[in-house]
């Protein structure tokens, strides 16, 4: 099961990696208080909702365990 979902030398695991992780940075904010690291995010994004960001990564990682290699 993890080798269907663990690619990381895939371009589509690792693009959809990203907005996963700048996700999680965002809505762990009151756990490590980088607020300037957080602003960036949000001004890269156009303020996208953390919630959306971590399910937008999911999503790619889980498109590409679907596909056939």
């Amino acid at each position: 099961m993890v080798g269907k979902y663990f690619k990381p030398t895939s371009l589509t695991w690792l693009a959809s990696l990203v907005p996963l992780l700048a996700g999680l940075v965002v809505a762990t904010l009151p756990l490590h208080g980088m607020d300037s690291i957080v602003t960036t995010i949000n001004n890269l994004t156009g303020g996208m909702s953390a919630a959306v960001m971590i399910n937008t990564g999911l999503l790619g990682i889980g498109v590409r365990g679907a596909l056939d290699d």
